[in-house]
Protein backbone atom coordinates (compact mmCIF):
# COMPACT_ATOMS: atom_id res chain seq x y z
CA UNK A 1 0.00 0.00 0.00
CA UNK A 2 1.02 3.26 -1.06
CA UNK A 3 2.65 5.54 2.04
CA UNK A 4 0.55 8.96 2.48
CA UNK A 5 2.17 12.15 3.03
CA UNK A 6 1.77 12.49 6.69
CA UNK A 7 3.52 8.99 7.27
CA UNK A 8 6.54 9.94 5.13
CA UNK A 9 6.74 13.05 6.25
CA UNK A 10 7.37 12.60 9.60
CA UNK A 11 8.81 9.27 9.41
CA UNK A 12 11.85 9.58 12.22
CA UNK A 13 14.87 8.30 10.11
CA UNK A 14 16.75 10.97 10.56
CA UNK A 15 16.61 10.95 14.40
CA UNK A 16 17.98 7.33 14.62
CA UNK A 17 19.95 6.23 17.94
CA UNK A 18 22.50 4.27 16.14
CA UNK A 19 24.17 7.54 15.06
CA UNK A 20 26.92 8.43 16.74
CA UNK A 21 27.39 11.25 18.97
CA UNK A 22 29.65 13.99 17.72
CA UNK A 23 32.83 14.77 20.71
CA UNK A 24 34.29 17.53 18.46
CA UNK A 25 34.25 20.31 15.93
CA UNK A 26 35.02 17.95 13.01
CA UNK A 27 32.38 14.97 14.25
CA UNK A 28 29.92 17.79 14.78
CA UNK A 29 30.21 18.95 11.14
CA UNK A 30 30.10 15.14 10.09
CA UNK A 31 26.84 14.33 12.06
CA UNK A 32 25.06 17.52 11.03
CA UNK A 33 25.98 16.83 7.49
CA UNK A 34 25.06 13.06 8.04
CA UNK A 35 21.43 14.03 10.01
CA UNK A 36 20.60 15.78 6.55
CA UNK A 37 21.84 13.01 3.88
CA UNK A 38 19.55 11.16 5.98
CA UNK A 39 16.53 13.16 5.84
CA UNK A 40 17.27 13.87 2.40
CA UNK A 41 16.45 10.09 1.88
CA UNK A 42 13.59 9.96 3.99
CA UNK A 43 11.91 12.32 1.28
CA UNK A 44 12.87 10.10 -1.22
CA UNK A 45 9.76 8.12 -1.85
CA UNK A 46 7.39 11.10 -1.79
CA UNK A 47 9.65 13.14 -4.16
CA UNK A 48 9.77 10.30 -6.49
CA UNK A 49 5.66 10.34 -6.57
CA UNK A 50 5.49 14.20 -7.90
CA UNK A 51 7.72 12.82 -10.95
CA UNK A 52 11.03 13.63 -12.57
CA UNK A 53 10.97 17.26 -12.63
CA UNK A 54 10.64 17.45 -9.02
CA UNK A 55 13.38 15.05 -8.23
CA UNK A 56 15.18 17.19 -10.31
CA UNK A 57 14.40 20.01 -7.99
CA UNK A 58 14.72 18.41 -4.69
CA UNK A 59 18.07 17.01 -5.94
CA UNK A 60 19.76 20.37 -7.08
CA UNK A 61 18.63 21.38 -3.12
CA UNK A 62 20.50 18.57 -1.58
CA UNK A 63 23.15 19.33 -3.43
CA UNK A 64 23.08 22.55 -2.47
CA UNK A 65 22.73 21.96 1.21
CA UNK A 66 25.49 19.42 1.19
CA UNK A 67 28.03 20.64 -1.31
CA UNK A 68 29.98 22.78 1.66
CA UNK A 69 29.52 25.52 4.66
CA UNK A 70 30.46 25.53 8.16
CA UNK A 71 27.25 24.22 10.08
CA UNK A 72 27.71 27.08 12.09
CA UNK A 73 24.35 27.53 12.74
CA UNK A 74 23.81 23.83 13.74
CA UNK A 75 26.82 24.45 15.70
CA UNK A 76 26.08 26.96 18.02
CA UNK A 77 22.69 25.27 18.49
CA UNK A 78 24.30 22.22 19.74
CA UNK A 79 26.95 23.51 21.92
CA UNK A 80 24.37 25.62 23.33
CA UNK A 81 22.59 22.45 24.42
CA UNK A 82 25.36 21.53 25.76
CA UNK A 83 26.73 24.39 27.66
CA UNK A 84 22.87 24.61 29.28
CA UNK A 85 23.24 21.03 30.17
CA UNK A 86 22.34 19.17 27.31
CA UNK A 87 23.71 15.46 27.87
CA UNK A 88 24.87 13.81 24.80
CA UNK A 89 24.83 10.23 26.22
CA UNK A 90 21.27 11.02 26.66
CA UNK A 91 18.20 9.30 24.49
CA UNK A 92 17.19 12.65 23.52
CA UNK A 93 20.55 13.72 22.09
CA UNK A 94 19.99 12.35 18.43
CA UNK A 95 16.44 13.78 18.34
CA UNK A 96 18.52 17.46 19.34
CA UNK A 97 21.26 16.97 17.01
CA UNK A 98 18.48 16.08 14.50
CA UNK A 99 16.65 19.37 15.14
CA UNK A 100 19.75 21.51 15.56
CA UNK A 101 20.86 20.32 11.57
CA UNK A 102 17.49 21.90 10.42
CA UNK A 103 18.38 25.16 10.48
CA UNK A 104 21.03 24.39 7.22
CA UNK A 105 17.66 24.11 5.83
CA UNK A 106 16.48 27.46 6.92
CA UNK A 107 20.20 29.18 5.82
CA UNK A 108 19.71 27.03 2.07
CA UNK A 109 16.17 28.86 1.47
CA UNK A 110 17.81 32.51 3.14
CA UNK A 111 21.08 31.98 0.29
CA UNK A 112 18.81 30.72 -2.23
CA UNK A 113 16.80 33.18 -1.81
CA UNK A 114 19.33 36.22 -0.98
CA UNK A 115 21.50 35.00 -4.59
CA UNK A 116 17.94 35.68 -6.35
CA UNK A 117 17.58 39.11 -4.85
CA UNK A 118 21.06 40.04 -5.08
CA UNK A 119 21.42 38.73 -8.73
CA UNK A 120 24.41 37.12 -7.79
CA UNK A 121 25.51 34.30 -10.17
CA UNK A 122 27.77 32.20 -8.11
CA UNK A 123 28.15 30.84 -4.39
CA UNK A 124 30.76 28.75 -3.04
CA UNK A 125 32.67 28.78 -6.25
CA UNK A 126 29.40 27.33 -8.20
CA UNK A 127 26.41 28.71 -10.28
CA UNK A 128 23.74 30.06 -7.88
CA UNK A 129 20.38 27.67 -8.00
CA UNK A 130 18.85 30.23 -10.46
CA UNK A 131 21.52 30.40 -12.67
CA UNK A 132 22.04 27.13 -12.60
CA UNK A 133 18.21 26.25 -13.99
CA UNK A 134 18.65 29.08 -16.37
CA UNK A 135 21.37 27.47 -18.30
CA UNK A 136 19.41 24.04 -17.53
CA UNK A 137 16.40 26.08 -19.56
CA UNK A 138 18.15 27.20 -22.30
CA UNK A 139 20.66 24.01 -22.87
CA UNK A 140 17.35 22.50 -23.33
CA UNK A 141 15.64 25.06 -25.66
CA UNK A 142 12.37 25.33 -23.66
CA UNK A 143 10.47 27.71 -24.61
CA UNK A 144 10.02 31.05 -22.45
CA UNK A 145 12.62 33.25 -21.17
CA UNK A 146 15.58 31.75 -19.38
CA UNK A 147 16.46 33.84 -16.71
CA UNK A 148 12.72 34.08 -15.65
CA UNK A 149 12.56 30.43 -15.90
CA UNK A 150 15.64 29.89 -13.44
CA UNK A 151 14.07 32.65 -10.91
CA UNK A 152 10.90 30.96 -10.54
CA UNK A 153 12.25 27.55 -10.07
CA UNK A 154 14.90 28.87 -7.57
CA UNK A 155 11.79 30.59 -5.68
CA UNK A 156 10.19 27.40 -4.80
CA UNK A 157 13.27 25.75 -4.34
CA UNK A 158 14.33 27.86 -1.95
CA UNK A 159 10.29 27.58 0.05
CA UNK A 160 10.73 23.86 -0.10
CA UNK A 161 14.33 24.28 2.02
CA UNK A 162 11.92 25.91 4.46
CA UNK A 163 9.13 24.30 4.32
CA UNK A 164 11.82 20.70 4.97
CA UNK A 165 13.23 22.61 7.98
CA UNK A 166 9.64 22.36 9.63
CA UNK A 167 9.17 18.63 8.44
CA UNK A 168 13.29 17.71 9.96
CA UNK A 169 12.28 19.11 13.54
CA UNK A 170 8.79 17.32 12.70
CA UNK A 171 10.41 13.77 12.46
CA UNK A 172 13.17 14.63 14.88
CA UNK A 173 12.03 12.55 17.86
CA UNK A 174 12.00 15.46 20.10
CA UNK A 175 10.03 14.99 23.68
CA UNK A 176 6.33 16.73 23.95
CA UNK A 177 8.48 19.29 26.54
CA UNK A 178 11.59 19.79 24.24
CA UNK A 179 9.01 20.44 21.47
CA UNK A 180 6.99 23.15 23.36
CA UNK A 181 10.10 24.96 24.57
CA UNK A 182 11.58 24.82 20.80
CA UNK A 183 8.56 25.62 18.85
CA UNK A 184 8.36 29.58 20.04
CA UNK A 185 11.82 30.39 19.83
CA UNK A 186 12.08 28.49 15.94
CA UNK A 187 8.89 30.56 15.07
CA UNK A 188 10.59 33.63 15.88
CA UNK A 189 13.74 33.11 14.12
CA UNK A 190 11.85 32.40 10.75
CA UNK A 191 10.03 35.57 10.98
CA UNK A 192 12.87 37.10 11.88
CA UNK A 193 15.49 36.09 9.34
CA UNK A 194 12.38 37.04 6.56
CA UNK A 195 12.09 40.88 8.67
CA UNK A 196 15.77 41.54 8.18
CA UNK A 197 15.87 40.60 4.82
CA UNK A 198 12.57 42.24 3.66
CA UNK A 199 14.18 45.60 5.73
CA UNK A 200 17.60 44.79 3.08
CA UNK A 201 15.73 45.52 -0.08
CA UNK A 202 14.22 48.03 1.46
CA UNK A 203 17.93 49.43 2.23
CA UNK A 204 18.78 48.40 -1.04
CA UNK A 205 16.71 50.82 -2.70
CA UNK A 206 18.27 53.90 -0.91
CA UNK A 207 15.25 54.29 1.68
CA UNK A 208 17.86 54.94 4.24
CA UNK A 209 21.68 54.37 4.07
CA UNK A 210 22.33 55.05 7.71
CA UNK A 211 24.66 53.00 10.04
CA UNK A 212 21.30 52.68 12.26
CA UNK A 213 19.75 51.14 9.49
CA UNK A 214 22.86 48.92 8.57
CA UNK A 215 22.81 47.46 11.98
CA UNK A 216 19.23 46.91 12.36
CA UNK A 217 19.65 44.65 9.02
CA UNK A 218 22.51 42.68 10.68
CA UNK A 219 20.39 42.48 13.33
CA UNK A 220 17.67 40.86 12.23
CA UNK A 221 19.11 38.99 8.76
CA UNK A 222 22.14 37.76 10.08
CA UNK A 223 22.63 37.66 13.92
CA UNK A 224 19.18 36.72 15.01
CA UNK A 225 19.27 32.74 12.99
CA UNK A 226 23.06 32.88 12.76
CA UNK A 227 23.83 33.01 16.43
CA UNK A 228 21.55 34.58 19.09
CA UNK A 229 18.26 31.93 17.90
CA UNK A 230 20.38 29.00 17.00
CA UNK A 231 21.37 29.32 21.32
CA UNK A 232 18.18 30.15 22.14
CA UNK A 233 16.95 26.97 20.44
CA UNK A 234 19.89 24.91 21.59
CA UNK A 235 18.63 26.44 25.45
CA UNK A 236 15.15 26.01 25.23
CA UNK A 237 15.65 22.03 24.28
CA UNK A 238 17.83 21.26 27.62
CA UNK A 239 15.23 23.81 29.50
CA UNK A 240 18.07 26.61 30.46
CA UNK A 241 16.35 29.06 33.20
CA UNK A 242 15.86 32.41 32.02
CA UNK A 243 19.15 33.64 33.07
CA UNK A 244 21.24 31.73 30.79
CA UNK A 245 19.15 32.46 27.85
CA UNK A 246 19.69 36.19 28.55
CA UNK A 247 23.11 35.84 28.78
CA UNK A 248 23.28 33.41 25.55
CA UNK A 249 21.01 35.79 23.10
CA UNK A 250 23.10 38.41 24.22
CA UNK A 251 26.14 37.02 23.38
CA UNK A 252 24.78 35.49 20.17
CA UNK A 253 23.29 39.04 19.52
CA UNK A 254 27.04 40.68 19.79
CA UNK A 255 28.46 38.20 18.18
CA UNK A 256 26.27 37.65 15.30
CA UNK A 257 26.38 41.41 14.02
CA UNK A 258 30.29 41.14 14.37
CA UNK A 259 30.33 38.33 12.19
CA UNK A 260 27.96 40.55 9.97
CA UNK A 261 30.42 43.10 9.97
CA UNK A 262 33.06 40.75 8.88
CA UNK A 263 30.91 39.89 5.83
CA UNK A 264 30.94 43.09 4.88
CA UNK A 265 34.81 43.91 5.17
CA UNK A 266 34.51 40.29 2.65
CA UNK A 267 32.22 41.53 0.41
CA UNK A 268 34.55 44.23 -0.59
CA UNK A 269 37.78 43.35 -0.08
CA UNK A 270 37.52 39.58 0.07
CA UNK A 271 40.05 37.33 -2.18
CA UNK A 272 37.55 35.47 -4.36
CA UNK A 273 39.45 32.63 -4.88
CA UNK A 274 38.70 32.18 -0.72
CA UNK A 275 35.03 33.41 -0.41
CA UNK A 276 33.70 31.67 -3.99
CA UNK A 277 32.16 35.18 -5.24
CA UNK A 278 33.46 37.84 -7.32
CA UNK A 279 35.33 40.85 -5.69
CA UNK A 280 33.60 43.90 -4.71
CA UNK A 281 30.00 41.95 -5.14
CA UNK A 282 28.32 44.39 -2.20
CA UNK A 283 29.30 46.99 -4.20
CA UNK A 284 27.78 46.11 -7.47
CA UNK A 285 24.80 44.30 -5.95
CA UNK A 286 24.15 48.09 -3.57
CA UNK A 287 24.00 46.58 -0.12
CA UNK A 288 24.13 49.58 2.59
CA UNK A 289 26.29 47.39 4.61
CA UNK A 290 27.37 49.03 8.02
CA UNK A 291 30.59 49.00 5.83
CA UNK A 292 29.00 51.80 3.42
CA UNK A 293 27.07 53.88 5.35
CA UNK A 294 29.88 54.74 7.85
CA UNK A 295 31.57 55.50 4.48
CA UNK A 296 29.06 57.86 3.06
CA UNK A 297 28.47 59.17 6.44
CA UNK A 298 32.03 60.24 6.82
CA UNK A 299 32.17 61.50 3.43
CA UNK A 300 28.78 63.68 3.64
CA UNK A 301 31.07 65.29 6.03
CA UNK A 302 34.43 66.02 4.57
CA UNK A 303 34.44 65.03 1.06
CA UNK A 304 30.76 65.87 -0.63
CA UNK A 305 32.25 64.57 -3.99
CA UNK A 306 33.25 60.89 -3.02
CA UNK A 307 30.12 60.50 -1.36
CA UNK A 308 27.96 61.29 -4.48
CA UNK A 309 30.77 58.56 -5.81
CA UNK A 310 29.93 55.97 -3.71
CA UNK A 311 26.22 56.47 -4.17
CA UNK A 312 26.52 56.65 -7.97
CA UNK A 313 28.26 53.81 -7.96
CA UNK A 314 26.20 51.23 -5.74
CA UNK A 315 24.16 48.95 -7.61
CA UNK A 316 26.25 49.46 -10.96
CA UNK A 317 28.16 47.11 -12.87
CA UNK A 318 31.54 47.97 -11.81
CA UNK A 319 34.89 47.29 -13.69
CA UNK A 320 37.73 45.55 -11.49
CA UNK A 321 39.68 49.16 -11.65
CA UNK A 322 36.67 50.61 -10.25
CA UNK A 323 36.33 48.52 -7.66
CA UNK A 324 40.13 48.85 -6.66
CA UNK A 325 39.23 52.88 -6.86
CA UNK A 326 36.22 52.69 -4.33
CA UNK A 327 38.22 50.49 -1.98
CA UNK A 328 40.43 53.27 -2.16
CA UNK A 329 37.84 55.89 -0.87
CA UNK A 330 36.38 53.65 1.87
CA UNK A 331 39.87 53.01 3.44
CA UNK A 332 41.03 56.21 3.11
CA UNK A 333 37.73 57.50 4.81
CA UNK A 334 38.28 55.41 8.17
CA UNK A 335 35.40 53.25 6.98
CA UNK A 336 37.42 50.21 7.51
CA UNK A 337 39.05 50.81 10.27
CA UNK A 338 35.78 52.06 12.12
CA UNK A 339 34.19 48.58 10.94
CA UNK A 340 37.17 46.48 12.77
CA UNK A 341 37.11 48.71 15.45
CA UNK A 342 33.11 47.09 15.85
CA UNK A 343 33.96 43.77 15.75
CA UNK A 344 36.63 44.24 17.92
CA UNK A 345 34.17 46.13 21.04
CA UNK A 346 30.74 43.84 19.83
CA UNK A 347 33.40 40.53 20.45
CA UNK A 348 34.49 41.46 23.63
CA UNK A 349 31.13 42.63 25.13
CA UNK A 350 29.51 38.97 24.00
CA UNK A 351 32.61 37.11 25.23
CA UNK A 352 31.58 39.27 28.59
CA UNK A 353 28.48 37.92 28.35
CA UNK A 354 29.26 34.52 28.30
CA UNK A 355 31.97 34.40 30.70
CA UNK A 356 29.73 35.84 33.70
CA UNK A 357 26.80 33.45 32.71
CA UNK A 358 26.40 29.74 33.76
CA UNK A 359 27.45 27.87 30.32
CA UNK A 360 29.39 24.74 31.40
CA UNK A 361 32.78 25.50 31.49
CA UNK A 362 33.44 23.01 28.45
CA UNK A 363 31.24 24.34 26.31
CA UNK A 364 31.65 28.09 27.08
CA UNK A 365 35.35 27.42 25.87
CA UNK A 366 33.65 25.95 22.94
CA UNK A 367 31.64 28.82 22.09
CA UNK A 368 34.46 30.90 22.89
CA UNK A 369 36.39 29.64 20.54
CA UNK A 370 33.49 30.03 17.57
CA UNK A 371 33.06 33.36 18.54
CA UNK A 372 36.31 33.70 17.63
CA UNK A 373 36.27 32.26 14.50
CA UNK A 374 33.11 33.37 13.23
CA UNK A 375 34.47 37.46 13.61
CA UNK A 376 38.30 36.37 12.22
CA UNK A 377 37.51 34.64 9.32
CA UNK A 378 38.21 35.41 5.45
CA UNK A 379 35.59 33.21 3.92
Amino acid sequence: MRRNYLEVALSVGPASPARPVPNDSAELISAVEQALTDFFASRGELVEELGPVFVSAASALEDFVLRGGKRTRPSFAWTGWLGAGGDPAGEQACAVLTACSALELVQACALIHDDIIDSSRTRRGFPTVHVDFEHRHRDRAWGGDSGHFGVSVAILIGDLALSWADDMVAAAGLDAESRARFAPVWAAMRTEVMGGQLLDVHGEAGADDSVAAALRINRYKTAAYTVERPLHLGAALAGADAGLITAYREFGTDIGIAFQLRDDLLGVFGDPAVTGKPSGDDLREGKRTVLVAEALRRADATDPAAAQLLRDSLGADLSAEQVTALRTIITDLGAVDDVERRIGELTERGLTALAASAVTPEAGAKLRAMALAATRRVA
